[in-house]
């Protein structure tokens, strides 16, 4: 993991449309980053890999599965990853290696940030399991299975961006 030397951390969460996975992501982490009193520190966004959704807001039962959580999505809109979110970002998290694979073919020459999967960040993972599924073709507990991965991988994630920024203070 890439070591960031500045005051800030900024965190991009992509999948593929950016309507299920990302965006409750984005909602999850940026939750947890206000509770934890960061968020002048650690800035969060998400993306999609693919155009097809681009201005929507999140799919109904991703929403619906976060604000059971108490986070409300609704107000994301779906954009598609551009080649300069990898000058913004310190953190690119794919949701799949499908995803990775792309964002690697995107990826500038010169980017010094962290590029790969999500789901590693998470403690309690289960054994092998190092993506978060596409819920999108399946019905609500899909989506409630996503919103307990990404909720475990971003506890994980802030644990260890705390880390980088004690470690600066």
């Amino acid at each position: 993991m890439p070591m960031v030397t500045h005051s800030s951390i900024n965190v991009l969460f992509v999948c593929l449309g950016n309507i299920c996975r990302s965006p409750t992501a984005h909602g999850v982490f940026e939750q947890l980053v206000r509770d934890a009193g960061l968020a002048q520190r650690i800035s969060v966004d998400s993306a999609g890999t693919g155009d097809w959704h681009i201005g929507r807001g999140p799919d109904p039962r991703a929403s619906q599965a976060a604000l059971r959580k108490g986070i409300d999505i609704s107000s994301l809109r779906a954009r598609q990853v551009a080649r300069d979110d990898f000058s913004r970002f310190d953190y690119v998290l794919a949701m799949d290696r499908a995803n990775l694979a792309e964002l690697e073919r995107m990826k500038p020459q010169n980017f010094e940030g962290y590029l790969g999967l999500f789901l590693p960040f998470a403690a309690e993972a289960e054994d092998g399991l190092d993506e978060v599924p596409d819920p999108y073709f399946g019905e609500l507990d899909g989506f409630e299975s996503v919103y307990q991965l990404v909720h475990s991988a971003s506890s994980g994630l802030l644990r260890h961006l705390r880390d980088q920024l004690d470690e600066r203070a």
